[in-house]
């Protein structure tokens, strides 16, 4: 393909003329429009992580919630400053007051900033040093192993019952998996139940966690533990199953705080990317059907 030409009218001889240009020019004008490409991603960049959170910092947020039982520091209390009624008067009546109360003002702000930072980190060391042996206890990874799992049939929340079908409310999360598939303790704690049901549950195991915390795990095919003895994360408690009130084999796993059922995605956080957590968090709010 023959090179493209660029013309020029000469105004002195009043005819077109073939516009020569240098390679460094040509090199000069390349590089303008690559620095002006670089700084508006730079631009975007800025704007991005300045307005909006990365998965990973959403995860060490949500982390930071269940590992301690402690929201972070609202950012209006973050940047909060104080009353400054009469604290600058000795300031006023000279040639340049204006600028040295508004200087003195940015620093008593910047101050007031750093101590509240500082309260919070304090806190926030004693909180992790108080809660060692928590962090043990928690319910904090998924009970079946990753390459087992298939899918999650159906998640937290009210979705359709598959017996009755009607809507009622979802306790926990249901994990299908391969009939006998290993299932394991999410966290230290005592074995404080163990059933046998025709219906309903079926085999079912219970933990308790201490801290408020307890995890089920039901419709099991067996279980591999009895009432009373002492589990750690990671432990056989028993095999997926299809006992109970189910239509499918799989794993019912329910978290509770206080008595209270809690959204066990929440409790994940050890197994899953940011990634994989922002997808079982999408799928959550998808219209499916429990199978139990």
């Amino acid at each position: 393909m023959a090179k493209q030409k660029h013309y020029i009218f000469n105004q002195l001889t009043q005819s077109f003329e073939v516009l020569e240009t240098s390679r460094s020019r040509r090199f000069f004008r390349a590089l303008l429009i690559f620095l002006a490409v670089l700084g508006i991603a730079f631009v975007f960049a800025i704007l991005l992580f300045t307005f909006f959170r990365s998965p990973k910092e959403m995860m060490q947020a949500r982390e930071l919630r269940v590992l301690l039982e402690a929201d972070p520091i609202p950012t209006s209390m973050r940047r909060s400053g104080f009353s400054d009624a009469g604290r600058y008067e000795a300031l006023y009546g000279y040639r340049n007051s204006a600028q040295v109360v508004k200087a003195a003002r940015k620093l008593d702000v910047i101050a007031s900033q750093l101590y509240n930072q500082s309260v919070s980190y304090d806190e926030l060391f004693v909180m992790a040093h108080n809660k060692s042996d928590m962090l043990a206890h928690i319910p904090a990874i998924i009970p079946l192993k990753m390459t087992e799992l298939k899918y999650v049939s159906s998640n937290f929340g009210h979705r359709p019952d598959p017996i009755y079908k009607v809507t009622k409310f979802h306790n926990g999360m249901d994990f299908t998996a391969p009939l006998g598939t290993e299932v394991y303790a999410s966290g230290d704690g005592v074995v404080s139940d163990v059933e046998r049901n025709e219906w309903g549950y079926g085999n079912m195991v219970t933990i308790d966690h201490g801290f408020g915390y307890k995890t089920r795990y039901a419709h099991l095919q067996k279980y591999a533990v009895r009432k009373g003895q002492k589990v750690k994360r990671g432990q056989l408690v028993g095999f997926v199953g299809k006992t109970g009130k189910t239509t499918g084999v799989h794993l019912h796993y329910e978290v509770l705080k206080n008595g209270q059922p809690v959204n066990p995605i929440n409790f994940l956080f050890n197994d899953l990317t940011p990634d994989e957590y922002n997808r079982i968090l999408e799928l959550s709010t998808l219209p499916t059907q429990t199978m139990d």
